[in-house]
């Protein structure tokens, strides 16, 4: 098979839309353009319909057990500011205390951060080496005025999976709210918010194979029942919590993502995992000095390598790469020069940091391109490292940390 350039490995930051999810779209640009909360004429019932029916395959995904309890929304970074804001401004009466995890998405820091501003607590709880939190660590933050527990279910960076059940197991029977941004995760790992005591969990549809700019939030109704203040006012949409006209060929997109991703999941996991595997053991087997960050399997995304390459910038080896997508870390904080605060919290060293790549493998992903892209990486990474005096220290055997430099 002939290789088509560029390569595409920055599946974590956004997938291709899946041409399946396309197809059910369409109609709903052109035919069925009604909008889903006319409720006077056929265009408006079409559109209504298609809205439920992607409601359910949503519902059907995640195990919740009814379909009014996914409220959509414009992608995931409103979903995580309408869980953990929704909660704060609602339970303001019985606490003003939220637990999260340092490893977060920005998407759940900053809002945290909003929040201690006006007032609220928030502790960021340490994780170990691999990225994971201990659950005792949340079990020990629970405070009387604790209302909310917000931990990601798979990290965005180093695809480490967090251990959700045993957090949800300590959250409900403390009667704390449980919060889980599930964007990277969703499909990738088991995932089911009635069997993990989850009580709001955030989704979006481009990292399944869907469209941009849809996602929902999951708001459970029952036992116990989850109360939301809106930060969007308008129409009272979404059964009040979100106002707006519904994204109605978004929705059906997601929900088709949704479906595809419950048929073929676990096939294609096991896909992923092989490829991955494969560039690992390439990767690995033809450099030294390279380090995996995040956990093994099975607390890895399938799709997920991220790795750091000492002696090597890790800018100048994507600028090496130019024909291969690859990240140095989250879409949302890859314009920064600031190492990964995800990195950070792991303990990396920052010039280590730098030099770190995360590759994304996705469901178009093929092996051809992935033995390309191991070639490509390794005679990237020895070139540049032919070019540094660092690297030339380290292979005569001199701790470069330990050399006192002088300045004239």
């Amino acid at each position: 098979m002939a290789l088509s350039f560029p390569i595409y490995l920055d599946n974590h930051a956004t997938t291709r839309v899946d041409p399946r999810v396309l197809e059910a779209m369409l109609p709903y640009f052109t035919e069925h353009y009604g909008n889903a909360a006319s409720r006077n004429h056929v265009f408006g019932w079409q559109a209504e319909e298609a809205v439920e029916n992607a409601r359910e395959q949503v519902r059907t995904l995640i195990g919740a057990k009814s379909p009014k309890e996914i409220i959509f929304t414009s992608g995931a970074t409103e979903s995580n500011n309408l869980a953990i804001k929704g909660v704060a401004y609602q339970y303001r009466e019985k606490g003003n205390h939220i637990i999260t995890v340092k490893t977060e998405h920005k998407a759940v820091l900053e809002t945290c951060k909003r929040l201690e501003r006006e007032g609220f607590e928030v502790s960021y709880i340490d994780v170990n080496k691999q990225g994971q939190v201990e659950p005792d660590d949340v079990r020990k933050a629970i405070r009387d005025k604790t209302i909310l527990v917000s931990v990601m279910l798979c990290n965005n960076e180093i695809g480490t999976i967090q251990p959700i059940a045993e957090i949800g197991k300590i959250t409900r029977e403390r009667g704390v709210l449980f919060h889980t941004d599930a964007v990277q995760g969703l499909g990738r790992t088991f995932f089911d918010v009635e069997a993990m005591n989850v009580d709001l969990a955030s989704f979006s549809a481009h990292k399944i194979y869907g469209p941009k700019g849809i996602g929902a939030l999951y708001v459970r109704r029952n036992r116990p029942r989850v109360r939301l203040t809106p930060i969007i006012d308008g129409g009272g949409h979404e059964h009040g919590m979100r106002s707006g006209t519904l994204n109605v060929p978004g929705i059906v997109g997601f929900g088709k993502a949704c479906a595809i991703l419950k048929e073929e999941m676990h096939e294609e996991n096991e896909r992923l995992r092989m490829l991955r595997n494969r560039l690992r053991e390439k990767l690995f087997s033809a450099l030294e000095m390279i380090h995996l960050n995040g956990a093994e399997d099975p607390w890895r995304h399938p799709g997920n390598l991220h790795v750091s390459f000492s002696f090597v910038e890790g800018e100048a080896l994507m600028m090496g790469i130019k024909e291969i997508a690859v990240s140095s870390g989250s879409a949302c904080t890859s314009a920064s020069l600031e190492p990964s605060h995800v990195l950070r919290a792991l303990g990396v060293d920052p010039e280590l940091a730098h030099s770190s790549i995360r590759f994304g493998i996705g469901r178009f992903n093929t092996l051809e391109e992935i033995d390309y892209v191991a070639e490509a990486v390794i005679r990237e990474v020895n070139r540049l490292r032919e070019m540094s005096p660092l690297y030339e220290l380290y292979k005569e055997g001199i701790d470069y940390r330990t050399i006192q430099w002088i300045s004239h």
